[in-house]
């Protein structure tokens, strides 16, 4: 009985997957037109970007509609990522998401808001019972925010399949205006092998590049390679109605006349998204913040985007022979940037070969490795780095710890331990695992701590030290005085600050009683909205207790006059 059940799951997932997707059955997700900051399938730090983004005229509060006949399956608060989300899942079996919102609808919020009183927690994650909140095709359900990681008024919002993988939104009817070719702004070769070369070079070359004949074509300047050769495109798309720089939807590279290698963005899991450290040149852009979008495929690459591969999309230069090799770079509405590579088979002497610093630690891909300096030993899992290099694991002047450097990415978390045993019981208290941030300066690092051992888990390389925080966080009222009358106020709002370790708690009553504040992280902002809850008497007091990640607590108490 399993088996026959487990069966027709999986010829239903087949059939489902292979389904032409629906083109009327949703409506679009706002009532002004669809104008996007960021596409689907994006090239974003560390993954691709799962949805499409939707301009919202720099401005929060639009109605944000269902896109289909459904009920709500998930709603999920968080400080960052998504900020607040809502998924919808429909008749149709797909799911969608909306993200970065302000609130949700009155009827959501309701729900929403009890939950989070009955459990006395902000970040909250629901999954309603298919009939509990039940919606129809064009019911508002929720506004329109900069809630979460997201960098400005927007909404991100998301079309899932059955089997939760994201799908391009475009797939199902969404028009948006766009008669612009991708721009590319390079072309680069890659000699994949110790003995092969390009233009005499076997590190990476960048390909000059005039205008071609046709239309939106470029012509790049004739290569001399030998041996087994790629190249990357570095590029970018443009819609009519934005200037934002977006990704691009499909890649295609032509040996000779014939396809050898293509990838497009209609659908991807999430459990592969990482592996876009893959597809890019990964220390060229954390070198020169350029992601090159590597025509090839790495041995540790595992992204299931690519079709009509041959030979991993490599190619392989024989002396004496010519190859016209055509990468054509497109967007959804098929605009098509075409750049033409004229190669030349002919052995030259290597006079710029790439450079390898050779350590005592030499990690290879498929094998768990465990090194020590001083304080510090690495855990290292098998599978963690996508290729084998050798490990530079070094103290500074300023005792901090060099774990390598930051151009290698790492698809697993390692564990870094650092040995305290010289700090006493109540030094201990005070400090943590802190890594430099982009400024240079620290940055707090999820710390276990258990008795003279510190570790953290972390997939990014980089500098790592024990930093001391004794200061607790600061606590300051914005919109109100102590004993004060504040009738006409709709929030209650109090900065919060951390000098080091960064805000890991807080906890506020008024009389007593536990009250929501709302908490958004990019400005330090809590806000208690007056309408939660009903206060019979007109004086109130109110506790606030904030408590940042080594412990450091600060308790804000104040006085205020209100009448509901």
């Amino acid at each position: 009985m399993y088996r026959l059940f487990f069966i027709f799951l999986f010829f239903f997932s087949i059939a489902f997957s292979q389904q032409k997707t629906p083109q009327n059955d949703f409506r679009s997700p706002l009532d002004i037109p669809i104008i996007l900051s960021g596409t689907f399938g994006e090239l974003r730090s560390n993954h691709f970007h799962s949805g499409i983004d939707i301009k919202t005229k720099q401005k929060e509060g639009f109605e944000v509609f269902a896109i289909g006949d459904g009920h709500v399956s998930r709603i999920k608060i968080q400080h960052w990522g998504f900020g607040k989300a809502l998924y919808v899942t429909h008749t149709n079996g797909y799911t969608s998401v909306y993200a970065h919102l302000k609130k949700l609808a009155p009827k959501l919020e309701a729900y929403l808001k009890k939950q989070q009183y009955s459990k006395e927690r902000y970040e909250i994650q629901l999954y309603p019972k298919a009939d509990e909140l039940v919606i129809k095709k064009g019911e508002v359900i929720a506004y329109s925010g900069n809630s979460g990681s997201s960098g400005g008024p927007h909404l991100h919002f998301e079309i899932r399949d059955a089997a939760s993988k994201p799908m391009n939104p475009m797939l199902f009817g969404i028009n948006v205006k766009d008669s612009h070719n991708p721009t590319v702004n390079g072309v680069f070769g890659y000699a994949l092998s110790d003995s092969a070369q390009i233009n005499s070079s076997n590190k990476i070359v960048q390909l000059q590049l005039k205008k071609g004949k046709e239309k939106n074509s470029f012509t790049a300047t004739k290569v001399y390679a030998s041996g087994e050769i790629g190249f990357g495109v570095n590029s970018y798309d443009r819609q009519d109605l934005a200037f934002n720089k977006n990704g691009i939807y499909q890649l295609e590279s032509y040996v000779n006349g014939v396809k050898n290698f293509s990838y497009d963005f209609k659908k991807f899991s999430f459990g592969e998204s990482r592996y876009i450290n893959t597809l890019i040149d990964y220390p060229r852009f954390k070198k020169m913040k350029q992601r090159v979008q590597r025509c090839f495929v790495t041995p540790a690459n595992k992204l299931s985007i690519y079709k009509d591969v041959v030979n991993d999309g490599k190619i392989q230069i024989e002396e004496g022979k010519e190859y016209t090799v055509v990468l054509k770079v497109k967007d959804f509405k098929n605009n098509t940037t075409t750049i033409t590579i004229p190669v030349v088979g002919k052995k030259q002497k290597i006079t710029q070969k790439k450079k390898e610093t050779v350590t005592n630690h030499l990690i290879t891909r498929n094998t768990e490795h465990s090194i020590k300096e001083g304080d510090v030993s690495i855990y290292i899992p098998k599978n963690t780095f996508y290729e084998d290099f050798y490990f530079d694991l070094s103290k500074d002047k300023k005792g901090r710890y060099k774990i390598h450097n930051d151009r290698v990415a790492a698809h697993k978390n390692f564990v870094i331990t650092f040995d305290v045993s010289k700090y006493t019981e109540a030094e201990r208290k005070k400090l943590f695992i802190a890594s430099l941030n982009r400024k240079k300066k620290p940055s707090y690092s999820s710390t276990k701590k258990n008795g003279i051992k510190f570790t953290t888990s972390t997939k990014n390389l980089g500098t790592y030290f024990l930093a001391k925080d004794t200061i607790p966080p600061k606590v300051k009222p914005v919109n109100f005085a102590k004993n004060k009358w504040i009738s006409s106020k709709k929030y209650l709002k109090i900065k919060v600050t951390d000098n080091l370790s960064a805000v890991r708690s807080y906890r506020g009553t008024i009389n007593g009683k536990w009250i929501l504040f709302e908490y958004d992280a990019k400005k330090g902002m809590l806000s208690y909205d007056f309408s939660d809850l009903i206060f019979t008497e007109a004086k109130h007091n109110l506790k606030l207790i904030v408590t940042d990640n080594v412990g450091n607590s600060t308790t804000f108490t104040s006085t205020f006059f209100r009448k509901n």
